[in-house]
């Protein structure tokens, strides 16, 4: 059996790995265009910052390595520019001869994954712009760095390359500013009002984020002088280009091959329309795991997972792949990460769901335990069901044990009150004695429940308590001009307090603001919401 795969960085190699060791008769062959294989992707904007100190780290295998490790061959610095169905075979480049020859095949697998977009604006070709997809990008970019000639620096694209690309020229004494088209940082990963807050970060890092920007040139005689933007010119000695990354398909023009905005379509086990071609990695399209439709997920973890899954189809077993959840991990400036998983309350509205949402501050370790922060969480779920729909997370602690939490409860459709309830691990160093993701599920079953009357961050924002008179609910007065309850103190009718008078409970975190309402409700007072997420997430007093 001869397999040939198109592609040598995640998926194709995972292919390759899996298949020969379960089938080391078969005849595997990996054509590539770059000339590393296997190198971390997601590592080169810590090359450029240092934290990866050695480039050799980048590359997770050579050709020659990978050969020795596996059985599979490995020719590099070759392209694949057609596909033959009909008579099995594959013409390709190479590039450093540029002649070109055809490749037989039983079984093709393709994995060509994308290449950066760069926009047809003036000056992109001036000396120091530069993209971040391979090994060569992040050595380059480091390398100017370390020269001395970079001091200012645009990244256009507020995606996770281009926010990990800014922390790390930051942490190099680089001055940064991010442009991004979209409204928000991250767009489509948080909701607006957590990508707002992380926007809030970045600036008190002095990492200057500016949305609803366009790129629409560059300005030098030589090199970058100034960033042209729909806004104004940015002077600037670098512009690092991250607006996104175009799947590399266009050579299966003619080849039957059916696809959609440039991505491979596949059934279930990773089959395209033809038989005997299968697609995996960041050229292809799958499909969300919750919603069943389609969804690009150029992500390493994707590429690996079901790289595995094709390998076994390959190989004869019937392992079907079901999808991503868009989970992902960021570290991002301003001292925080953030992590999801499943659905945003943006896209659960979108396809119709009837939600309830809320968003809370909890300790991500016991709280007097040295280095003890904070996680703001973002739960979605289902109203009817009570199923846990997506987590948001934000914070400096492991925002991905939350995630990956939340990763396992959709995929085995748990509701609120059972993850609520799970036996998860607890030691002072770790976590709290009831887990931040047990805490915020608790939260938001007393929303679910009616114990817990709040205003979302987001209707805040949006003028829905405008009514409501702020009642400061803190531990001590932080609200200038509030009336201050020290919830501790109320037995009874609270002097100024009207019972059927709006009420905002404003606090911290918003826990203090809940007993408050808990208390005050036990002597009558009616009308009364907590702010979720206190002035930790909400600009309060500038705002009634």
């Amino acid at each position: 059996m001869k397999v040939l795969i198109l592609g040598g960085v995640a998926a194709g190699t995972k292919v390759a790995a899996r298949l020969k060791r379960e089938k080391q008769d078969w005849e595997v062959t990996i054509l590539t265009k770059g000339k590393d294989i296997s190198y971390a992707g997601c590592g080169l904007p810590y090359y450029v910052g240092d934290v990866i100190h050695e480039k050799g780290q980048l590359i997770v295998n050579t050709p020659e390595k990978f050969e020795a490790l596996t059985g599979a061959k490995v020719f590099t610095g070759m392209e694949a520019v057609g596909v033959n169905p009909s008579a099995k075979t594959v013409t390709a480049k190479n590039l450093e001869t540029g002649e070109q020859g055809e490749y037989s095949y039983d079984k093709l697998v393709i994995a060509t994954g994308a290449s950066p977009f760069v926009p047809d604006i003036p000056g992109k070709d001036l000396k120091n712009v530069f993209v971040m997809r391979t090994p060569d990008d992040a050595i380059a970019l480091r390398n100017a760095v370390e020269e001395g000639g970079i001091k200012r620096a645009v990244v256009a694209g507020g995606g996770f390359i281009g926010l990990e690309v800014a922390e790390n020229l930051a942490a190099r004494d680089v001055r940064v500013s991010v442009i991004d088209f979209a409204p928000h940082v991250l767009p489509n990963f948080l909701d607006p009002e957590m990508s707002e807050y992380v926007e809030n970060k970045m600036a008190d890092a002095g990492i200057m984020p500016m949305t609803n920007v366009a790129l629409e040139g560059v300005v030098g005689e030589t090199q970058v002088e100034k960033v042209q933007t729909s806004k104004r010119a940015m002077k600037a000695d670098a512009l690092v280009i991250a607006i996104g990354i175009r799947p590399n398909t266009a050579f299966l023009e003619g080849s039957g091959i059916e696809m959609v905005k440039g991505t491979i379509l596949t059934d279930a086990y990773l089959q395209t329309n033809i038989e005997n071609i299968y697609a995996v990695g960041d050229c292809v399209m799958v499909t969300n795991r919750q919603t069943k439709k389609p969804a690009w997920s150029p992500m390493g973890s994707t590429a690996n997972i079901a790289g595995r899954v094709l390998a076994r189809n390959l190989g004869g077993e019937k392992t079907a792949y079901p999808g991503v959840l868009g989970t992902g991990v960021a570290k991002l400036p301003g001292g925080i990460s953030a992590g999801r998983t499943g659905l945003t309350e943006s896209a659960a509205r979108e396809a119709g769901m009837d939600v309830e949402t809320v968003i809370c501050v909890v300790d991500d370790k016991a709280h007097y335990y040295p280095g003890a922060g904070n996680f703001i969480i973002k739960a979605v779920a289902d109203k009817e069901t009570r199923k846990l729909l997506g987590i948001q997370v934000i914070g400096s602690g492991a925002v991905d044990k939350v995630t990956d939490i939340a990763v396992t409860g959709i995929s085995l459709g748990a509701t609120v009150d059972q993850l609520a309830v799970m036996d998860f691990a607890y030691a002072p160093p770790f976590s709290t004695a009831i887990h931040p993701f047990a805490h915020a599920m608790n939260i938001l079953i007393n929303k679910l429940d009616g114990g817990l009357d709040s205003v979302t961050p987001k209707a805040f924002l949006q003028g829905e308590a405008e009514d409501y008179r702020i009642i400061d609910c803190g531990m001590q007065p932080t609200l200038e001009g509030k009336q201050f309850v020290d919830f501790t103190k109320v037995r009874g009718d609270v002097e100024g307090l009207g019972k059927d008078e709006k009420l905002l409970l404003v606090c911290t975190k918003g826990k203090r603001a809940y007993l408050t309402q808990n208390r005050l409700k036990a002597y009558g007072y009616t009308n009364t919401k907590v702010l979720e997420g206190g002035v930790t997430f909400n600009e309060v007093e500038e705002a009634q």
